[in-house]
């Protein structure tokens, strides 16, 4: 087994930090003691933000007449394949019900969790596919109630595309409120909020921060970390296809991953020349950030075989996991750790970043070796019922009981009992 590293990432800093902690534990504090007069207070000290806090809907019909409409096509026709993906995992949500032996029953039901908060990024990039990838699916998912919060631009609000993707996709409550006020104006149900069940979005390193805090008292989606994509290319892939999606992914921030894990050494001396020089080419500050990813970020690994390159990646878990090799089925059945999976040079990252279908919120720093992404699935509870007759009860007793008392636990075996002392059937039926 043969496997090295041409192009190795720096040390990692520590991500570890207790400024960052205690300011989101103190912010957190405040807006739970003084409630919606906190959340306004930090809208106007950080984001600038001293206009209406909830977003009327004469608002969001005005937004959506300033978006032009190249763009609500757009939006919609990534709306469309992401409803329709989300659709089509619901219905893979089956229910059931078993008789485990005669007169006992139980069975399994979905029940859609009452509300969801979803947080939907703004600074550098405005992420009108984050609102699309978590309102569209919560509704699909059947969520009664869906506020909607994203980072106001002082004087502006909420940018009007993001505004009319919000809308669109059915949000009940839209909110001008970003950063961990936004995050806990939804847990705590705030102007007009109902209470969320569940945060879900990407956010910055304070949002990540509050949902890790909240996270018990409310549900998450996950505990998220900087972005990452892993490439596995052969001799048959395109060295310049393949650099363009490495740099593509790195301008997401300084500390974001990308990885190429290749079989072949002159696509990997090709891919290195070239993706510093791509870089160069973006405009500033995304061509610096991509550089600096790069430089600092990037690893490039050289394999003997396909099979040493799929460990390689496993091994990662990749958040974003692109194929461009031959034998596409091989990698499909082969590899077993990453957020979503994109196979062949005629797909990308952005394509499920934007508006291919399947969810781009997905698990990183490695999460993916024991998670998958946001999905119906994440907005809804699996449960459990049972019901037995008084015949399959008699049984179910007995054999509590003894079990019960084998570990001790005289309270267990007692209420087991009880169900011996119920009536038979047939003296219910005599009257």
């Amino acid at each position: 087994m043969t496997i090295t590293y041409l192009k190795k990432s720096k040390p990692r800093p520590s991500m570890e930090n207790a400024d960052l902690r205690d300011t989101v534990s103190i912010m957190l504090a405040n807006i739970s003691k003084d409630g919606e007069e906190a959340a306004r207070r930090y809208a106007e000290t950080l984001d600038g933000w001293t206009g209406a806090i909830v977003v009327s809907e004469e608002q969001c019909l005005a937004a959506a007449e300033r978006v032009s409409q190249e763009l609500k096509d757009d939006i919609r026709f990534a709306y469309d394949n992401i409803r329709k993906f989300a659709e089509a995992q619901k219905a893979t949500m089956g229910e059931c019900e078993v008789e485990l032996f005669p007169g006992h029953i139980a069975g399994q039901k979905q029940i859609p969790v009452s509300s969801a908060g979803c947080y939907v990024p703004g600074g550098r990039y405005s992420h009108i596919a984050s609102a699309l990838m978590t309102i569209t699916t919560a509704k699909v998912a059947g969520v009664e109630h869906i506020t909607a919060v994203s980072p106001p631009k002082p004087g502006q609000g909420i940018p009007d595309a993001i505004l009319y993707a919000m809308d669109l996709c059915g949000a009940d409550l839209i909110l001008n409120l970003g950063g961990v006020q936004g995050i806990a104006a939804m847990a705590q149900g705030l102007f007009g909020a109902k209470p969320a069940d569940i945060l879900v979005g990407p956010g910055n390193s304070y949002v990540a921060e509050a949902k890790r805090m909240l996270f018990g008292e409310v549900g998450i989606d996950m505990f998220a970390g900087p972005t990452d994509t892993l490439v596995i290319a052969d001799a048959t892939a395109d060295p310049e296809t393949v650099a363009w999606d490495l740099i593509g992914q790195a301008e997401h921030g300084v500390d974001s991953p990308v990885w190429l894990v290749t079989t072949d050494k002159q696509l990997a001396d090709k891919v290195m020349e070239l993706a510093p020089k791509l870089a160069k080419t973006l405009p500033d500050p995304n061509g610096q950030v991509a550089a600096i990813a790069w430089e600092e970020r990037a690893e490039v690994v050289l394999c003997s075989t396909r099979e040493e390159a799929a460990q390689v990646s496993d091994r990662h878990a990749p958040e974003h996991l692109h194929v461009q090799a031959a034998d596409l089925d091989w990698w499909l059945s082969r590899l077993s750790a990453y957020g979503s999976l994109f196979l062949g040079e005629e797909t990308t990252v952005p394509f499920g970043d934007k508006s291919s279908g399947p969810n781009h919120v997905l698990p990183t720093s490695g999460a993916a070796r024991y998670t998958g992404g946001l999905s119906v699935h994440k907005f809804t509870k699996t449960v459990t019922w049972q019901r037995c007759s008084r015949d399959a009860a008699q049984e179910l007793a007995l054999r509590t009981a003894r079990i019960s008392r084998m570990e001790g636990m005289e309270g267990h075996a007692r209420s087991a009992e009880q169900r011996l002392k119920l009536r038979p059937v047939e003296l219910l039926k005599s009257g």
